[in-house]
């Protein structure tokens, strides 16, 4: 590969060649061997570069970064299994596996305290028989990479959780910034455009760049992260405990992270919610005792629900506003 097609397939080399003070412009068409190859003798001796050294240095830094980056295959998610365990009482569950793709939505319910969020934390420590459940979470019909577990830098999993509280005294395009930096991502400053108005189409209430994270009502939190997590965060699962509560927009929050081909699996008492998933998890003693598809006829209900949350939502601005509520006319 080209110098110049390295520098555009993979932005960070440069990053690597500055640290090497190597200067490449000069080199594009060239590979990099035989750019090391066309240093005269001084320049080596200079920089104390060693051909076959350096370019076994780019190998491994490229490497690390693109799995840091989420940018190898071996990484990339095509489905997500659960195999199943127990439950509270040691029965076994009621199903053999269940296999979960991309752009695909499954919400989980059941009664308060029966083990949704349980099972969330089996899927996000890809469980392997080692948790309260005995659960098994394969990766790409596999068992997955230790440092799929283990790794900070290698998480498959983002979970958004019922309360989310900023401690870092930044301001919103600050917070945006540095996390597109940290990813290394190209066109920052775009991403950050685009998660800026993805969120705002969320909350209920508007800001901007120059908004203090931490003076972000729950609902514009809540937003913020979310439209961060579809557009920026590498993590291709998203777990999320209980939306309902949230202060946003729950249809469009969802239809953002199905776009951006993430699995989405939420915990939720929300009929729409739920009736807006693929197939949903019943969750009973600890246990999942069923799995449902979402029928036809609960499609049809589904479009009574919008009707009604609608006007709970013209109810909640209008309430927001200052005005006075009247039941509407017939």
């Amino acid at each position: 590969m080209k110098i110049k097609e390295l520098l555009t397939q993979y932005p960070f080399v440069a990053d690597f060649f500055e640290q090497n003070r190597l200067e490449v412009s000069d080199a594009l068409e060239l590979t990099f061997p035989q750019f090391l190859e066309s240093l005269s003798e001084e320049e080596r001796e200079e920089k104390a570069i060693d051909p076959a050294v350096l370019t076994g240095a780019l190998d491994q830094y490229m490497q690390q970064m693109s799995a840091f980056l989420g940018l190898d295959d071996d990484r990339r998610l095509r489905s997500l299994t659960i195999l199943p365990g127990h439950d509270k009482t040691g029965k076994s569950e009621g199903f053999s596996r269940l296999d979960i793709y991309p752009s695909q939505i499954l919400s989980i319910v059941g009664p308060t305290g029966a083990g949704k969020s349980r099972l969330l934390a089996d899927i996000e420590w890809a469980a392997q028989g080692d948790t309260p459940t005995g659960r098994s979470i394969l990766i790409n019909d596999g068992a997955p990479d230790p440092k799929w577990r283990y790794s900070p830098n290698n998480k498959l999993v983002a979970q958004l959780s019922q309360n989310m509280n900023f401690v870092m005294d930044l301001r919103v395009g600050e917070f945006l910034q540095l996390h597109a930096q940290s990813r290394m991502a190209e066109n920052g400053d775009e991403l950050c455009r685009r998660i800026l108005k993805a969120a705002n189409e969320l909350a209920g209430e508007s800001f901007d760049r120059n908004t203090p994270v931490t003076s972000l009502s729950g609902g514009q939190s809540r937003a913020l992260m979310i439209a961060d997590t579809a557009i920026l965060s590498a993590s291709p699962i998203i777990l999320i405990d209980e939306i309902e509560n949230a202060g946003i927009d729950r249809q469009k929050a969802l239809q953002l992270l199905v776009s951006e081909e993430k699995i989405v699996l939420m915990a939720t008492h929300d009929p729409l919610l739920a009736l807006l998933a693929d197939r949903r998890i019943v969750i009973r003693g600890g246990g999942i005792c069923s799995i449902l598809e979402t029928s036809p006829e609960e499609k049809e209900l589904l479009q009574d629900f919008y009707r009604i949350d609608e006007i709970m939502q013209d109810a909640r601005r209008r309430l927001r506003a200052g005005e006075r509520l009247c039941a509407p006319t017939q």
